[in-house]
């Protein structure tokens, strides 16, 4: 397990790695996930094998640190993301990340373009006050203090799933909130008008039975390549396999 100060105080972004080839391909996890269990059997495939890969796990999440005083917005998950990476070396990465994780890609991208030359992107927030879906957690519709210390994190975690509980119990609850209230707030220019003005190399996959992607042909129009993945809704990593493994190799 490697680290890098992300704040002032100190606070460590964590993160494991397997060696390999270059371009670096570093995974990135969602709101209350952790990025080896949601792609380390992705990475192992023999499709990807081989490539030096980092799982890294953003602030307040799995085996980072969760200083109360870091506001967990968008940008300052994107910050911490960039010192892992610069601590790590890594230039020109592949992005691989999955819903929250996605938008924080966006605004590295954005704000870092020296650290990413491919986005490939699983179902992210591109806009604020998005509709609720079944990636949704219910988190932002609590106050900071009704969640935190008056039951609705327990409340979410009875009400997700047996999976996504399984890792959001890994998480620090102030950190979920305001994560979820700075993903539900977006940026501006907002993540999808940042992913529009990009020029690298960006995928977009949208799980079939997620529906239909707004706003596809103008993604599609600015270069964005969208992916509808069959079989498959908001985890197409754990759905379908193949095609997330198939997709990240450009060969879907």
């Amino acid at each position: 397990m490697k680290e890098a100060r992300f704040d002032a105080r100190g606070s460590r972004v964590r993160w494991t790695e397997v060696g390999g080839t270059e371009p670096t391909r570093v995974y990135v996890h969602g709101l209350g996930a952790a990025s080896t269990v949601y792609h380390a059997h992705i990475a192992a495939r023999p499709e990807l094998a081989g490539r030096r890969s980092l799982f890294v796990d953003l602030p307040g999440h799995g085996l980072s640190d969760r200083p109360a005083d870091f506001g967990y917005s968008l940008e300052e998950h994107a910050d911490a993301l960039a010192a892992a990476l610069d601590e790590a070396h890594v230039v020109g990465a592949e992005i691989v990340a999955h819903s929250m994780g996605g938008s924080v890609a966006i605004v590295l991208a954005c704000r870092r373009p020296d650290l990413v030359t491919r986005l490939v992107l699983t179902e992210a927030n591109l806009d604020p006050n998005p509709p609720a879906t079944a990636g949704s957690s219910g988190i932002a519709a609590y106050s900071e203090e009704a969640f935190v210390s008056g039951g609705g994190y327990a409340r979410v975690l009875g009400n997700i799933g047996a999976t996504w509980a399984a890792t959001m119990r890994l998480a620090d609850p102030l950190a979920l909130h305001r994560s979820a209230t700075g993903l539900v707030a977006g940026t501006r220019p907002t993540m999808r008008r940042m992913l529009m003005g990009l020029t690298i190399d960006r995928v977009y996959l949208q799980g079939a039975t997620s529906g239909e992607l707004p706003g596809h042909d103008e993604l599609t129009a600015s270069g964005v390549r969208v992916v509808t993945v069959p079989e498959a809704g908001h985890n197409i990593m754990f759905d379908n396999a193949d095609a997330f493994a198939a997709a990240i190799a450009g060969r879907l």
